[in-house]
């Protein structure tokens, strides 16, 4: 077996997540004291417990996601249910590349819920002093979309998979596109609930910002390999490791391209790290044949191999 590790991006969390983990594994639940120190606020009561209007926060969630995933693999580690030898692949959407470059030993533990915590505080920021807005587009090609973000001055987003894709831009902009897309014909355009355009030029002054903070952190090679949203192949030097998640933040996630990359390198299983099952949803979308399993609580750690 040749497997790959996914972790789930911003949109994912739910409240509740994790607390399984932190009351019967002792790996996942040093990992959820480790953070809450590091960030000097209760992670694991936010997420536990919420309110989900605070949990769904960028600033929060991001943080928040990246530790309930290495809890889990933490959990299956001290398990012992991890075949030898793996896993030799590691991906993540979006915020998902910071979890999947931590489990690849790129910067320990703590070091990435400090990059996260100001990730999401940076693109929270940003939010804040634009109106942006997103929409997805179902059911059409990637041409077909780039003519509408031409017309109407919007960037691609998220290629998740064949047939969805998120565009991303000023809040008017988006509305418009909304109805210009109808007027194509594009049968499904809707328009998201979110706290603002990530991954367009909206993002700029977090990915400024970003750029400036990482400079003061060390960052090793990975020891797995990894694939980057911004290119959809993998990158092994720490410079471009660095430079791939500083550009990630106003650049298309190229998630479809990153499965198939993966695949393509030899992955013959897939672990998804994250509520809901959003990223098996979207394999199935790509390739039906591709083996995917998903792990949220404590319970689905049984089906590990």
């Amino acid at each position: 077996m040749a497997l790959a590790f996914l972790f789930a991006g911003q949109g994912a969390q739910k409240v509740g997540m994790g607390k399984s983990l932190y009351d019967q594994s002792a790996a996942a639940r040093a990992l959820y004291d480790e953070a809450g120190h590091v960030l000097g606020w209760d992670l694991a009561k936010v997420s536990f417990e919420g309110p989900e209007v605070e949990l769904t926060q960028t600033k929060v969630c991001q943080p928040a996601l990246f530790v309930h995933g290495l809890a889990l693999v933490a959990a299956l580690r001290e398990q012992g249910k991890l075949p030898a030898g793996e896993p030799q692949f590691a991906l993540g959407l979006s915020l998902g590349e910071v979890t999947a470059y931590c489990a690849a030993g790129v910067f320990d533990f703590a070091t990435g819920v400090r990059i996260v915590a100001e990730r999401g505080r940076l693109m929270q920021l940003a939010c804040e002093q634009t109106t942006g807005g997103m929409a997805a587009i179902i059911g059409e090609d990637r041409a077909k979309v780039a003519d509408l973000c031409r017309e109407f001055d919007l960037e691609a987003a998220n290629f998740n998979a064949p047939g969805q894709i998120v565009v991303s831009g000023e809040k008017g902009k988006i509305e418009a596109a909304v109805a210009g897309a109808k007027a194509r014909g594009m049968k499904k355009v809707i328009p998201l609930v979110v706290a603002g355009a990530y991954h367009s030029r909206l993002m700029e002054p977090a990915r400024a910002a970003f750029a400036a903070y990482l400079e003061g952190v060390s960052f090793a090679a990975p020891r797995l390999s990894v694939f980057t949203n911004t290119t959809g192949q993998t990158v092994s030097e720490p410079t471009a490791v660095k430079a791939a998640l500083v550009k990630q933040v106003v650049s298309s996630v190229l998630w479809e391209d990153c499965m198939r990359s993966a695949a393509t390198a030899g992955v013959t299983e897939f672990w998804e790290f994250g509520p809901g099952g959003v990223l098996a949803g979207l394999a199935r979308r790509t390739e039906k044949t591709w083996s995917v399993k998903s792990f949220a609580e404590f319970t689905d750690l049984t089906t590990a191999a």
